[in-house]
């Protein structure tokens, strides 16, 4: 392949935000366009909405499992680890390893944690006033205690945990992911988060032999029920922890942040908001589609295969760019603009098909909640500085967000 002019691949371009513009343009022109990387093979950009939905739901074309979901190759070590995720595994495999936990994401089943997480917000907005950097002072803590909680993990290795998720998903930026340096190089968090884990797990089986009432809680579950036919081991259940764990503390923590600053830079539907707090639910999925807390997830095609004419080969990689498939045109009537009144909001920012977000419906009460509070704590919010983003061509997120919450 030749090296073209647009470059969509270098975390650098996503420091000032998304290049909405670079993809618009991209859709009317290459919409699978062919992306060099530097030291390894390049890939195919998906960037159509229809096409991303093909892509998702084909895995037989396009796997999660054989070369990860991250658009650098992996070596085989942190490749293996990997595979112990959801997200990196494909039919069958996927569906004997998700069946078993999906009783426990139901809507009724998340419904009846609305109280709890109305009471964990109530907490965190209690200890607030004046002046705050609204991602980590804020933000963080919801998603952080309702993960521990769903986990049964001890309350005092929370804030431990939280800080394991967001180096894994910060790596390509040092001020927030960590460096080699301070020992926080490619894959050492999951490594640091799975070891961990395989310990949580000893001691909890330990505790499962000798409790006349075992705790309720989703790691229970998970250690007394079968995959494919068999129970998980503590290595298995290690890999598999770090995805749950992660994906429950990270994103959640982004689009709180997004759907902030998004309100806070679009005051006529903030004010809306206030007016209206029914309009919510509708807001957090217009925030979803704006601000997608991930910029893509990687497939490898299986076989030769062509799509909008063009010929994609077996083993090349292919990423499903929900940022650009979120405004694209042909779905999104006025696609750039920012609106809480959109109706339908077909966005993709919870994946599709095979992959659909299992923590979907915890997401969306996490956002209802946590805006419908917000908005009742504080009348009045204001942006006090320049936010910051997350150097990341995976993560579209903020890493700071000054603001100052008024009481009265």
């Amino acid at each position: 392949m030749t090296t073209t002019v647009p470059d969509i691949y270098t975390p650098d371009l996503y420091i000032a935000g998304p290049p909405h513009e670079l993809f618009t343009e991209l859709r009317r022109t290459q919409p699978v366009f062919w992306q060099d990387m530097p030291g390894e093979p390049g890939y195919w950009a998906v960037l159509k909405h229809t096409d991303v939905e093909y892509v998702s739901q084909h895995s037989e074309l396009f796997s999660a499992e054989r070369g990860g979901i991250v658009l650098e190759d992996l070596d085989e070590a942190r490749l293996a680890a990997l595979r112990g995720s959801l997200l990196a595994m494909d039919p069958p495999r996927h569906r004997q390893y998700r069946k078993p936990l999906v009783k426990s994401f139901t809507a009724k089943v998340v419904g009846g944690m609305e109280a709890r997480i109305r009471e964990i917000c109530r907490e965190i907005f209690a200890r607030l006033d004046g002046d705050v950097e609204f991602v980590h002072d804020v933000t963080s803590s919801l998603p952080t205690q309702v993960i521990g909680e769903l986990m049964g993990l001890p309350q005092e290795d929370w804030d431990y945990i939280h800080r394991l998720a967001e180096r894994n998903t910060t790596g390509q930026d040092p001020e927030v992911g960590g460096t080699e340096e301070d020992g926080y190089g490619p894959g050492a968090a999951s490594i640091e988060m799975a070891k961990y884990a395989i310990g949580f797990a000893m001691k909890r089986r330990s505790e499962l032999d000798s409790a006349e009432e075992p705790p309720e809680d989703l790691t229970t579950l998970i250690l007394e029920s079968e995959f494919a036919g068999k129970r998980m081991s503590d290595i298995d259940f290690g890999m598999f922890f770090v995805q749950l764990v992660t994906a429950g503390n990270d994103t959640t923590k982004t689009m709180l942040a997004a759907g902030l600053h998004a309100l806070l830079t679009h005051p006529d539907q903030f004010t809306a908001l206030r007016e209206d707090p029914s309009l919510v639910p509708g807001a957090v999925e217009e925030i979803l589609r704006w601000a997608n807390p991930l910029h893509y997830f990687r497939r490898t095609a299986t076989q030769d295969v062509e799509l909008r004419g063009v010929r994609i080969k077996a083993g090349d990689k292919v990423a499903m760019y929900y940022t650009s498939a979120n405004r694209d045109e042909e779905v999104f009537e006025d696609a750039q603009s920012f609106d809480i009144f959109r109706r339908p909001n077909p966005h993709l920012s919870f994946g599709f098909a095979e992959h659909f977000c299992l923590g979907v419906h915890i997401a969306r009460l996490e956002g209802r909640v946590f805006f419908e509070e917000l908005l009742a704590t504080f009348p009045r919010i204001e942006l006090t500085g320049e936010p910051r983003r997350v150097r990341s061509n995976l993560n579209n997120a903020l890493a700071e967000l000054p603001v100052r919450l008024h009481r009265a």
